[in-house]
């Protein structure tokens, strides 16, 4: 996105736009998004949308009104690929393909006059402040720039190319850089090998998970998880990923209490298993009188003290509140995308670096979160052409 933005903005012949990228084709981690559908972007009002982004919204504010969720949209019309708005608001290609609208991109900034070189890693700057690349066979050379637009991504999908390795290389320049964290990820929860053995895999639905964070802070979402080999992931856990890794940064675990009977209500439920259980077992009884089975089931069993089920009330209590405590994030290479990065405080308001001139950053290696939904593929359309704008502005203001 940033080199469009040159290769269009700047007048026919007068700058050269090479793209360097460390995979043996570009894009990859652009397809494996598009594994799901390709979640482009929300249909929800600009206002909302910038929510997602928590304490960088201002940050992301001005860069999605240059280029926001409408933009996107109309970009990938004048690629050829039309976009539909699903259910829950999420905009996808009608075809629910990555491919055809990434070739069609490629195809565009090639006949442009953009080159791309593939299997070329770079690996910061030599003495004379030319740009260093390491090829994949070890062999190293150099490109002049007189303005770099540097787009590393995080550090989740490593074997995609993002590993974090500029961390270092901007770091000993001086240049601010968060820690990369896990986000989009999911957590360890400490099952039972049985539990495990037999739900690991299964889809939770339909369930409501509650957040109470130490300051007081809360969160109430309705949606679905998956139980895994080690804990929970998936959209619910998704969406509450970042207050789950701060606070247990913070506190050492944190619980998250589910809601696993949504609409009936409290008192519903404790008279319904109050009522005799005849020659019923137990797991019977209570999916006849709670509409809960399986998975639901098999939690309660996991988490709930054996001296409970005996009392209707605290099992009604259970089945409306049950707390799970998680200990940890899942590590960043497993998660979908990573928090932290350069802080925006060390850019100015085109994201070139104050303290590296000409050398400008975009996407998932700024320092930004948010949920899946849409909000990460925006951020990074929204931040490329921000970038590269800037470096259109650059080259006027200095005569390059």
């Amino acid at each position: 996105m940033a080199a469009e933005a040159v290769i269009q903005g700047a007048e026919p012949g007068t700058v050269k736009v090479n793209v360097y990228d460390a995979m043996p084709s570009v894009g990859r981690k652009f397809l494996l998004a598009g594994k799901g559908g390709l979640n482009l972007t929300h249909s929800e009002p600009l206002a909302s949308f910038l929510r997602h982004y928590g304490p960088r919204r201002e940050h992301m504010a001005p860069l999605m009104e240059l280029f926001g969720p409408d933009a996107l949209r109309a970009w990938a019309r004048e690629l050829g690929v039309e976009t539909r708005i699903g259910s829950s608001g999420r905009v996808f290609p009608t075809d629910m393909k990555a491919a055809p609208l990434l070739r069609s991109w490629l195809h565009r900034l090639r006949s442009a006059g953009v080159n791309f070189h593939t299997r070329q890693c770079w690996n910061g700057w030599n003495s004379d402040g030319e740009l260093r690349f390491v090829s994949t066979t070890g062999n190293e050379h150099t490109a002049h720039a007189d303005a770099t637009v540097l787009a590393l991504g995080g550090g989740s999908w490593p074997q995609l190319g993002s590993d974090g390795a500029w961390v270092p290389l901007l770091t000993q320049r001086w240049v601010s850089v968060s820690p990369l964290r896990s986000t989009n990820c999911g957590f360890d929860a400490g099952w039972s090998e049985h539990f495990h053995a037999r739900f690991a895999g299964t889809p939770v639905k339909s369930v409501i998970a509650s957040l109470v964070l130490r300051e007081g802070t809360e969160f109430h979402l309705q949606g679905e998880f998956i139980v895994t080999e080690t804990g929970v992931e998936g959209g619910l856990i998704y969406a509450l990923s970042a207050p789950l890794r701060d606070e247990i940064a913070a506190m050492g675990t944190v619980t998250l209490h589910f809601d696993l009977a949504p609409g009936r209500e409290l008192s519903r439920l404790t008279d319904e298993l109050s009522r005799p259980r005849g020659s019923r077992s137990l797991s019977s009884h209570i999916q006849h009188r709670t509409g809960l089975k399986g998975v639901k089931i098999g939690l309660l069993r996991e988490i709930v003290p054996a001296t409970d089920f005996a009392d209707p009330g605290r099992l009604a209590a259970a089945i409306k509140s049950l707390p799970l405590k998680l200990s940890a994030a899942r590590p960043l290479a497993e998660a979908i995308s990573s928090a932290g990065g350069v802080e925006f405080e060390a850019l100015d308001e085109q994201l070139m670096i104050r303290s590296l001139p000409g050398v400008f950053c975009a996407g998932e290696m700024l320092d930004w979160e948010a949920p899946t939904g849409g909000y990460l593929l925006t951020a990074c359309f929204a931040t490329g052409r921000a970038a590269g704008l800037g470096v259109l502005r650059w080259l006027q203001d200095n005569e390059v």
